[in-house]
């Protein structure tokens, strides 16, 4: 594509001039420009049309020709708007001056008051007030106006390209594209590519010229090449022979050498699907070897666009910069936008880390923001602390008091996504109550809007915690909700199936007056522990053994007990004991005279929540069934049996648990 917008360049060359001169009223805001040599040019002296200077250009009689930009429709990026003429005196027209560059201070105020815009009018009022604009200037008031008429892959408001200050100032960047820097030329093409401006307009065409000229002679920045990059990969995407050639200069800088800006400018360029399927893996690791110096000097912006781009790429390898950027986030916690914050917290859950400081940073800082920040950033606090079985009553507290007030607000999935954190770390907060009579209150309004499988972990999670929703169960168990439940993405599969045999035993256990449909035998599993994802955690193998060898020299034989054995009920026991009438221990192998029969949980680090010694919310249900189907459960858990010294204290230990009313002579 690049080769044909030259082709077609040099015809605008030969015609543009002649066909449309550069005449009508001058707007006071003025876009300075810098030529060749270095020095402030006025486009009108420059110009190569006849007559050359605006002021003699005036004196001639008025032309009708008319310049047109249109937004196109393109299968990757452009998406339809409508077309935009650029008329020479229908309204304010921008020029060049002669005068001096504005100073660093007068750039920095005029984007300072353009961030401030929350309209593109006030934009275009800051436009016309403005008496000195230089090109980068111009290019970022083309930004600040894509930042705010952005919806999606479209504009909200197409029609703003219609208006006269945006005409002149895209027809300015045109006529005087060879003279702009090069900071300013890159940044304007990318600005164009947010607008959804035609690809083949002639000013699109004359920037992306000068763009591959300048990038011929090699002498472009980091910083820019990442911009000029971003505009390729949004024209044409990740095949874009320009953009190729883009990364081919990259890759010969050193990261070493970069600015922190040009480190998180390419991290942004490889994230945004050039650096996708493995490439430049050379590239990365030096990024990445880079980057870890430097985490300390990173603001909240740079953090949060860092663990974006490693998680977009999926750099497993690079977990010491994952880490560093963690205690890094530290410091940001309070400064974070409720977007960085999203990102950061789905990328630390993606690699799986966590650190104290940032718990407790998060903690500190929840409690502020629960009744302001976006739904989102809500919902991805409670997953982060869900995923990593954090516990936190500051959290959960702070979160369960704004849900009462705000879910009405939250999408279904949100809903669900904050209750599924409660059920599994089996935490109830103290409004509770009102938490889940709002849970009822959006399934009676909104039950349609659910998901199938959404709805299915919303209820499930409730059943964790003695939550039990009997009224919408008959609906769950409907042969019509069964069917979209398996026409939904991949199908039934075995952890779904388990789901629903579980919430069917627990309305059976827990709720003797339900009455409603049965789970049909087919949709039901036989066991809960399956490879993977699991209503089970597996019993932990270092803490099985030994607790077996102090069973064999309690019981005397290891004949005398079960290992993992599979219940009528779904449920894997770690241990089964049996006993008759009497009290006496059978052998695992008896089916006879069975009065009772002991569970015994041998529950390792991986059934209770990081922080505190809480059973998950899954351990928390199989316990409470097993007892309700007449086992006695026994728990072990491993803080109690790793404080144990020697063989004959664990026996002691074992035998006060499972036996504490008998007293052992021998056996």
């Amino acid at each position: 594509m690049a080769l044909k917008l030259v082709q077609r360049l040099t015809l605008l060359r030969q015609l543009g001039n002649q066909r449309y001169p550069l005449v009508g009223p001058v707007c006071p805001t003025r876009i300075l420009s810098t030529s060749g040599a270095g020095q402030p040019s006025c486009v009108a002296c420059l110009c190569s049309s006849p007559g050359g200077c605006i002021q003699r250009q005036r004196r001639r009689k008025p032309s009708c020709g008319i310049r047109s930009l249109t937004t196109v429709a393109r299968e990757l990026s452009f998406i339809a708007s409508s077309s935009v003429g650029l008329h020479r005196h229908s309204g304010p027209q921008l020029r060049l001056t002669q005068l001096h560059r504005p100073t660093a201070a007068e750039e920095h105020a005029f984007q300072h008051r353009l961030q401030g815009c929350s309209s593109s009018r006030q934009v275009f009022s800051l436009l016309r007030s403005v008496e000195v604009m230089s090109d980068t200037m111009a290019a970022a008031a083309l930004h600040r106006v894509a930042d705010l008429e952005q919806e999606g892959k479209a504009l909200k408001d197409p029609t703003v390209l219609e208006k006269d200050t945006i005409k002149a100032l895209c027809f300015q960047l045109e006529q005087d594209s060879r003279r702009l820097t090069d900071a300013g030329l890159v940044s304007a093409l990318l600005a164009c590519t947010r607008l959804f401006l035609d690809p083949w307009s002639t000013l699109m065409v004359r920037l992306v010229s000068e763009s591959q000229e300048r990038l011929d002679r090699g002498q472009m920045s980091v910083g820019q090449l990442c911009t000029l990059g971003q505009a390729m990969l949004a024209m044409e995407g990740p095949g874009c022979v320009m953009l190729g050639q883009v990364i081919e200069l990259i890759q010969k800088e050193e990261p070493a050498q970069w600015s922190m800006a040009d480190l998180i400018a390419v991290y942004r360029l490889l994230q945004d699907g050039v650096g996708e399927d493995g490439k430049y893996r050379d590239l990365l690791n030096a990024m990445h070897t880079h980057a870890v110096t430097v985490t300390y000097r990173m603001d909240s912006a740079a953090v949060s666009t860092m663990l974006s781009a490693l998680m977009t790429l999926n750099q497993t390898q690079a977990i010491p910069l994952v880490i560093r950027l963690c205690k890094q986030a530290v410091r940001h916690v309070p400064h974070f936008t409720d977007e960085e914050l999203t990102v950061v917290l789905g990328a630390l859950m993606h690699f799986g880390q966590s650190d104290q400081y940032f718990v407790e940073a998060m903690e500190k800082y929840v409690p502020t923001m629960v009744f302001t920040s976006h739904s989102e950033t809500v919902t991805k606090v409670m997953q982060f602390f869900g995923r990593r079985n954090i516990v936190s009553p500051a959290v959960f507290d702070a979160v369960a008091e704004s849900f009462v007030y705000r879910a009405d607000d939250y999408t279904t999935s949100q809903v669900a996504r904050q209750i599924m954190t409660l059920g599994k770390l089996g935490y109830l907060p103290p409004n509770a109550a009102d938490v889940f009579r709002k849970v009822e209150a959006i399934l009676h309004s909104r039950f349609s809007q659910f998901q199938p499988r959404t709805l299915l972990n919303l209820l499930h999670s409730c059943t964790l915690v003695q939550r039990f929703p009997v009224n919408f169960v008959s609906k769950v168990f409907s042969s019509y909700f069964l069917q979209q439940l398996q026409d939904q993405g991949t199908g039934m599969n075995r952890y779904i199936l388990a789901q629903l045999t579980q919430l069917y035993m627990t309305l059976k256990l827990e709720c003797p007056f339900y009455e409603g449909p049965r789970l049909l035998p087919k949709y039901r599993v036989k066991s809960f522990h399956m490879p993977g994802r699991s209503l089970e955690t597996p019993v932990d193998t270092h803490l099985y053994n030994s607790v077996k060898t102090v069973l064999e020299e309690l019981l005397g034989d290891r004949s005398y007990f079960g290992s993992k054995v599979l219940t009528p009920y779904c449920y894997t026991l770690d241990v089964e004991i049996k006993l008759d009438e009497e009290g006496y221990v059978l052998p695992a192998s008896s089916n006879d005279d069975v009065y009772k029969r002991i569970a015994v949980c041998i529950d390792g680090q991986k059934r209770f929540t990081t922080n505190q010694r809480q059973l998950l919310g899954k351990e928390a249900i199989k316990q409470r069934h097993l007892r309700l189907l007449g086992y006695e459960v026994v728990q072990i858990p491993f803080y109690e049996f790793e404080k144990l010294h020697n063989k004959s204290s664990a026996v002691k230990y074992l035998h006060q648990k499972i036996f504490p009313h008998t007293y052992r002579l021998s056996w």
